[in-house]
Formats: C-alpha cells, sequence, structure tokens
C-alpha cells in the first residue's frame, strides 16, 4: 500500500467540534486549571511519569487478572508481553476507551486505539520507561441503542446500517451480559451483501464472523475482534466488566458510599467553572446521585435521599450497602464520573486519549481526583481523520472545496459550485440586467407620482416580478448546466458521501470494517506510521 497522503485541517473550522477542543489544542492556558498538565509539555510527561510510578497499586494482581483475561481470549503474544510489562514498577500505560460496538464499532474508535499505540512508542523511547497501550472495553456500559448498529457505504455509495435486534434487557443490562444469537450471523450475512465486494472481502468478514458469532458475548466478541486488528502491535484490551478485577477498585467503591454526593456536587461545582468559561458542561449529575450502579439483575443507579441510600424503589441501610461494597465489588459498577478513577486505580496511567465529548467531560474530573487521592493523566485528544479515495481527494483540489463544504445535505454547496463553473460572460449579464431593471425601475417608480400617485404600487409590482422572473431564468441556467455536466454532479455525490455520510463526519458514521473491507489490512500499519498524532488538526487521508 502507498504512502497515504494527507491534508491537515484546523478542527476550529468544524462546526461540530467544541471551542473547549478547539482551545484545548490551540490556547492551552485558557483552559488549564481544568486538567493536569498540556500534553505539548515535556515536562508535563515526566511529571505525569512520576506520579504514576509514585502511586501504590497491586501490580501482581492488576497483571495477573489482565493475563487471565488475554489467556481466555487466546490474545496475540505481543499484547501478552505488553500486559507482563505491568509487574515492573517503573511500568506506565496510555489508555483509552470505547464501547463495546457492533462489528468494531465506528472508524474513530481505530482512531483513538491508534493513537494509543502511537503515544505509547514515543513515551517509551522518548522518556525511558516501559509505556503500554491500554484499549478500556466500557463493556459495563447499558446503551444497547449505541451498540447494536454499524453503518457502511454500499456498492452506490448509499448510507446503509446493519442492526442487530433488542435482546432481553436490552438498555437495561451491562452490554457485558449479552450474549449473541443467530441474529449475528444475519447480520454479518447482510454485510456481506452491502458491502462493495473487493479481493480484501473474503478475509475481512472471515475475520469478523469468528469473533462476532453465536454464542458469544457482545462484550468479548468486541474485545476478540480488537485483538486480532492491534493485539500484534502490543495494545491490550481489557474489559473493564471482568469481576475479578472489580477487587482491584474495591477502595474506590467504598470511598464512593462513605462520601455519599460528594463526587456529584465537585463535578457540579467544576460544570460551573466551565460555563463561566463559556464552556457547556458535559455531565450535569443530578445532586442526589451516588457515581455508582448496583448490578442486580439490572444496571441501577444509586441515590442518596435524607441520609439513606435508594436503589431504585428500594431503600438500602448505608451501613448494609458499605458492608455490600467491602464483601463483593463485583456487584457494583462505576457511572461516567467514577469510570476514569477506576481505570487510573488498575492502570499506571500517564494519560488518558480522548474523543471531543469524552474531553469535556474530563474537564469535570480534576476536583474528583484530588479527592479520591489518584493522579490525574495527561489528556491527549485522539488522531481526527477522513479517508477519501483517491478520485474524491482529486475532485475537492480541482474545485478549491474545503472539507467542511460537504457536510450540508441539499444541493446548496452543490449549486454555488456549479454557478462557478458558468461562463463568466453568463453570470456577468445576468447581475448586468438584473442591475440595470433595478436602476431603470427605480426611476420610474420616482417619475410616476407626477402622473398618478397610484401607479408606484403597480411600478414596484412590476419591479418585483422582473427581479423574479431573473431570478427564475438564473435558476433554469443552473439546471441546464446540472444537466450539462452531470460527472461533476456525480463527483460531488461521491465525494459527500464518503466524507459525510448522512450528514454526519465519517469517522462518527462509518464502521472499522467499511475501510478494511475497502483498503484491506495493511490499512492499519499504514494509519500507525502515517497518522500525525499532532493536537487540533484533522487529516484529509488519500489512500
Amino acid at each position: 500500500m502507498e504512502e497515504a497522503r494527507k491534508i491537515a485541517v484546523d478542527v476550529r473550522r468544524f462546526p461540530w467540534i467544541r471551542r473547549l477542543a478547539g482551545e484545548y489544542a490551540w490556547n492551552f492556558p485558557s483552559v488549564e486549571t481544568f486538567f493536569s498538565g498540556s500534553p505539548s509539555s515535556p515536562d508535563a510527561w515526566r511529571e505525569a511519569i512520576a506520579r504514576a510510578q509514585a502511586h501504590p497499586r497491586r501490580r501482581d494482581d492488576i497483571t495477573s487478572a489482565i493475563m487471565a483475561q488475554l489467556g481466555a481470549r487466546r490474545s496475540p503474544a505481543a499484547a501478552k508481553e505488553a500486559a507482563a510489562r505491568l509487574r515492573d514498577p517503573r511500568a506506565v500505560a496510555i489508555v483509552t476507551g470505547q464501547q463495546a460496538g457492533l462489528f468494531g464499532g465506528p472508524l474513530f474508535t481505530l482512531l483513538k486505539a491508534i493513537t494509543t499505540i502511537q503515544l505509547a512508542a514515543r513515551v517509551s523511547a522518548e522518556h525511558g520507561v516501559p509505556t503500554l497501550p491500554v484499549f478500556w472495553v466500557d463493556a459495563e456500559d447499558h446503551d444497547w441503542d449505541e451498540v447494536r448498529v454499524c453503518h457502511v457505504l454500499d456498492d452506490d455509495q448509499h448510507y446503509r446500517t446493519i442492526t442487530l435486534p433488542d435482546p432481553p434487557g436490552a438498555n437495561e443490562i451491562p452490554v457485558a451480559w449479552i450474549r449473541l444469537d443467530e441474529s449475528v450471523d444475519r447480520a454479518a450475512d447482510e454485510l456481506a451483501l452491502t458491502l462493495a465486494p473487493t479481493e480484501f472481502t473474503d478475509s475481512v468478514l472471515g475475520a469478523l464472523r469468528l469473533s462476532y458469532r453465536h454464542g458469544v458475548g457482545m462484550a468479548d466478541a468486541f474485545a476478540g475482534w480488537m485483538d486480532g486488528l492491534l493485539g500484534g502491535r502490543g495494545l491490550v484490551v481489557f474489559d473493564a466488566a471482568d469481576p475479578a478485577a472489580k477487587s482491584l477498585a474495591g477502595d474506590l467503591f467504598a470511598r464512593e458510599i462513605a462520601t455519599p454526593g460528594r463526587t456529584a456536587a465537585l463535578a457540579i461545582e467544576s460544570g460551573r467553572a466551565l460555563s463561566a468559561r463559556g464552556h457547556e458542561p458535559q455531565v450535569v449529575p443530578q445532586e442526589d446521585g451516588v457515581a455508582l450502579f448496583r448490578l442486580d439483575g439490572a444496571r441501577r443507579p444509586i441515590r442518596v435521599r435524607d441520609g439513606r441510600f435508594a436503589i431504585g424503589d428500594e431503600a438500602v441501610d448505608g451501613a448494609a450497602l458499605a458492608a455490600e461494597v467491602a464483601s463483593a465489588p463485583a456487584r457494583f459498577s462505576p457511572n461516567v464520573l467514577l469510570r476514569p478513577l477506576v481505570q487510573d486505580t488498575i492502570f499506571p496511567t500517564i494519560c488518558y486519549v480522548a474523543g471531543p465529548s469524552e474531553l469535556a467531560y474530563l474537564a469535570q474530573l480534576g476536583p474528583i481526583y484530588e479527592h479520591f487521592g489518584i493522579p490525574m493523566p495527561l489528556i491527549h485528544p485522539r488522531a481526527s481523520a477522513t479517508i477519501l479515495d483517491s478520485a474524491s481527494a482529486r475532485f475537492l483540489a480541482r474545485y478549491d472545496l474545503p472539507l467542511e463544504a460537504l457536510q450540508p445535505q441539499g444541493e446548496a454547496t452543490l449549486n454555488k459550485l456549479l454557478e462557478s463553473q458558468l461562463p463568466p460572460s453568463v453570470e456577468q449579464s445576468l447581475h448586468a440586467a438584473t442591475a440595470a431593471v433595478e436602476a431603470q425601475m427605480a426611476k420610474v417608480i420616482e417619475a410616476v407620482p407626477a402622473i398618478d400617485p397610484t401607479l408606484v404600487g403597480a411600478a414596484k409590482t412590476t419591479l418585483g416580478r422582473m427581479e423574479h422572473d431573473l431570478k427564475t431564468l438564473h435558476q433554469k441556467i443552473i439546471q441546464a448546466a446540472k444537466r450539462r455536466d452531470e460527472t461533476l454532479r456525480r463527483q460531488f455525490a461521491r465525494a459527500q458521501a464518503q466524507a459525510f455520510p448522512a450528514g454526519q463526519p465519517q469517522e462518527r458514521a462509518l464502521g472499522v470494517v467499511f475501510f478494511l473491507n475497502r483498503y484491506g489490512w495493511g490499512l492499519v500499519d499504514r494509519l500507525i506510521e502515517d497518522l500525525p498524532t499532532e493536537m487540533g488538526k484533522h487529516w484529509v487521508l488519500t489512500i
């Protein structure tokens, strides 16, 4: 595979990117109070390494739990070798994570993992410490609707959705509890019929069916797929729902129960500070919320009311709940505010690779890390990219179209492009005619009152009709141009379908499997080698 050609785009140009993400990359001092340091500062990395190494943790227990997971999944040797390095008291981790999406999830999932691998290699080389890349599978998330779909383009560039049906307990139980049935085979069959056949199709879909098959847990399928995709590059894929790992965070759970509502209060306070700086808080927790769920047939939130705890409609004595947390931490699951702290209790995390939305809620967690006495890692934005085929890349270059001009659905951008292709004499003549009509009719409107004042209205109506007729003529010319230049229209539609399927940024809207089917397994190595990790830039890649 040839080297990827790439063009950098400032993320601040994109309307869907939060202002916080732009400032984080380009003006870090304006937001530094919400974070533990700038990932662009070598000193910040050294300090993060020192904090992670100094923090006490049960490295042997952690390593044993992870090795057991990797062994059960028959993960690649490179992943096991990386995990074994955790026993070294100097070892640190670069971590990212995502829900267990169908067929590997959207493209940004792969981009997060690749950024993590790249940063781990860089830290190891520059700071001389064993550094492992970790992918945290958020297997206890219960949002089934978010993980049950995979989006691809078919051979005609139409946006298609492959969906799993709702199993019992959907959107109530952790995804880790859901086992795939025969519907996953039908979904894989539908995917095979939908994707454009390429020389890579049989290999990619064959590997996919080995992971996503009848009888396998949804989270296990995702973890196995990530193992196969990047385990050979040393990525350690960690299933957060593993009961054996919960005991490693038991003290954290106990502290949350002992100080009920404190985590929520700190997040609310940080949210207000963000709002004061003009940034919308990502998380607005309920004041009576505890940052834990109890797992008892469903994933149920815990609240504190009048000094007592409530789980659903059930009132629970505080001492009894504390005893349950201490004796059976596997029955509990952290919410979005506590999950990063669980992660950084288990792993010696020096940096978390985050998407734009994650960056926003992580900005609220600094005081929570301090409350629990856990060192907050650096936050590094994941790589952001749009992958275009060579024909679409040439189209953008030929007509000097910025990438974001393709996002709006409808024909406004296309019409402007077609107008720009009209012979100058046509546009000039139409503008001149419009100007002449307006100038001459202005004189008529000014003159008629001397004859009959009631004719002013008729004169203005005539002007409006003439302007309307000229605009209609203009539209007819554009429509004629569309018919004349159908090639340009097809090129625009192709580029738009690739860059913004259904109006959404490609990296969010298309599944990893779509790109592997088109470009083959070599795409992964090419991205690891060629995709820059520079903050604040989105890369348009031609592969």
